[in-house]
Parts: structure tokens; C-alpha cells; sequence
């Protein structure tokens, strides 16, 4: 694959047959290879829509594409179907890390008015927040992105937030955002093995939780909770157990930000609404996949 192409032929042949398609009498969609290197192109630079480059065809026609993949979850299925693929292969390790990552939001993307501390969009992912996933962090406005990576540090689901949001209430939403279709019958996958984190994501509900599930916790406990489990004595309970050796393979969803963010696009958000970015992270996801 070369800088002039943004997908390589066999890339592209996995996701053809997943573009959606127009039925009836309907205008039929411009080619949807040049459209989507479009976007991809866009997000990997970090351009305005309006400086791409003309043979990926009119910036509008690229625009309103993506915005409509994101919000309709066309770019959720094709992930879905990837996913699916890669379990089927037995190519996905389900010792599963947890963490978020801020991206700073650009004056561009800020401009909208927002309900600062509203509920976020965790159950519909294709509906836009009140806040627009945009909130004031120590380094300005920012956004969070959310990651649960296999233990090969390529994305199983994404969660935005405002950059002001805590780990630890995202943990369980993310968990069941987790769910990998089989291609023949049978339900979805939606529990790994296990689940690493770091101390942030140390909290009774997330533990009992994981154990209700059967997931082995890889989750150290701060100092804090420590200090405030001896206190108590024998009603404090016993102390946390994880592996220490598995909890050393947590580096990989550290690895996978550093990978999502040689997306300028990414690394700084230019969009005004959340879901917009989301579609962006989850092709930025197919991607992964398809290079693996």
C-alpha cells in the first residue's frame, strides 16, 4: 500500500461487500473505495474536510458519507463482521485491557452549545450526547477516548467522554460494549478471560461485578483502599490477589493509543459532535484489524 492508496486490495475486498447499498429507485452511492480513503486520509492528516486532496472526489460528498456511516452504525457492523471473522480464526486473545486516553478538543469543535455534566450515550452509541462529549480537563477542553483491546492490543470496543470523566464509572460500560458475533449459530461473545487495568479501575463494584461474571480480575489495589482495608481489620476482607506477571501484558492498550494517535485527526479532535468522532475511531479500529 502506497501513500497514493490509503487501502490495499485485499483490505478492501474484506470490507466491500459490507458497504451498504442503495435499493429501488434511489441515487446510487458514489464509489465507496474513494470515499472511504477519503476519510481515512482526512483523519490520518488531520486536514480540513474542505483541503482534501480532489481525487477523492467532492469534500462534501466524503463529509456527509462518514457522517452518515457513523450515526446509522455502519461502521459499528463492519467491525462487528471483522471481529467475528478474527474469533472465528481464533485470533483474538481474550485477556482484555482496559484504560482512556485524552485527546484535546480544537477550537473548531467547541463551538456547539453543550449540557455540561449531562448522561452520556453509553446504551446508543448512535445518538449524540448533551455534551457532545467535550469537557474541561487540567490541559483544556478535551475528549476521552475509551479503549477495551485484546491481549494483541487491537480495539474490541470504543467509548468516548468528556475529558473530565472518570475511569472508573466507564469500566462497566465498556465491559458490555464488548460483544464479538459468531458467524454460524450461537450468541455473541461478550465475557473475557480476563480483565486488565490499572488502580483507577479499583473499585467493590467493578470487582464484584468481574466475579459475578467469572472474569479474573488483574486489577492492583491503590494505596489508599489498602490503608483503608487494614483500618477496618477483619471486616476490611481479604487483600486483592492478581497475577503480577499477566498484569506486565496491560502495556498493549498503552501501545494501541500510541498507534490511534498517528491519527492527527484523532490525537486532536476537530469535530463538533461526539458521534462523528466515534465513527472515526471505530474505522480507525477497522483498520487495525485489517492490517493484523
Amino acid at each position: 500500500m502506497s501513500r497514493r492508496s490509503e487501502l490495499s486490495d485485499e483490505q478492501w475486498a474484506r470490507i466491500a461487500p459490507l458497504m451498504p447499498q442503495v435499493s429501488g429507485r434511489s441515487r446510487p452511492f458514489r464509489d465507496h473505495r474513494q470515499v472511504v480513503e477519503g476519510i481515512i486520509f482526512r483523519y490520518r492528516c488531520g486536514v480540513a474536510w474542505r483541503d482534501l486532496p480532489e481525487r477523492f472526489g467532492p469534500w462534501q460528498t466524503v463529509w456527509k458519507r462518514h457522517r452518515r456511516f457513523s450515526r446509522d452504525g455502519t461502521w459499528d457492523r463492519i467491525l462487528a463482521v471483522v471481529l467475528a471473522e478474527a474469533d472465528a480464526a481464533g485470533d483474538i486473545d481474550w485477556a482484555v485491557s482496559v484504560d482512556s486516553t485524552i485527546n484535546r478538543a480544537h477550537q473548531h469543535a467547541t463551538t456547539l452549545p453543550r449540557s455540561t455534566g449531562a448522561d452520556a450515550n453509553h446504551m446508543n452509541q448512535e445518538l449524540e450526547p448533551p455534551d457532545h462529549a467535550v469537557g474541561r480537563s487540567r490541559g483544556g477542553l478535551s475528549t476521552k477516548i475509551h479503549h477495551a483491546v485484546d491481549g494483541k492490543g487491537r480495539p474490541l470496543a470504543v467509548l468516548v467522554g468528556p475529558g473530565q470523566g472518570g475511569d472508573t464509572p466507564m469500566c462497566l460500560p465498556l465491559l458490555n460494549a464488548i460483544r464479538v458475533p459468531r458467524l454460524g449459530a450461537g450468541r455473541p461473545r461478550t465475557r473475557p478471560d480476563a480483565l486488565l487495568a490499572d488502580k483507577a479501575y479499583s473499585s467493590r463494584a467493578i470487582r464484584s461485578e468481574l466475579r459475578r461474571r467469572g472474569i479474573v480480575a488483574v486489577i492492583p489495589e491503590p494505596r489508599d483502599q489498602q490503608g483503608h482495608r487494614k483500618r477496618r481489620g477483619s471486616r476490611g476482607g481479604r487483600p486483592v490477589a492478581y497475577d503480577p506477571a499477566l498484569y506486565k501484558q496491560r502495556n498493549v492498550v498503552e501501545r494501541a493509543f500510541c498507534l490511534l494517535k498517528q491519527w492527527r485527526g484523532l490525537a486532536t479532535r476537530y469535530d463538533k459532535h461526539a458521534v462523528t468522532y466515534r465513527g472515526a475511531v471505530v474505522l480507525a479500529a477497522i483498520m487495525t484489524w485489517l492490517r493484523a
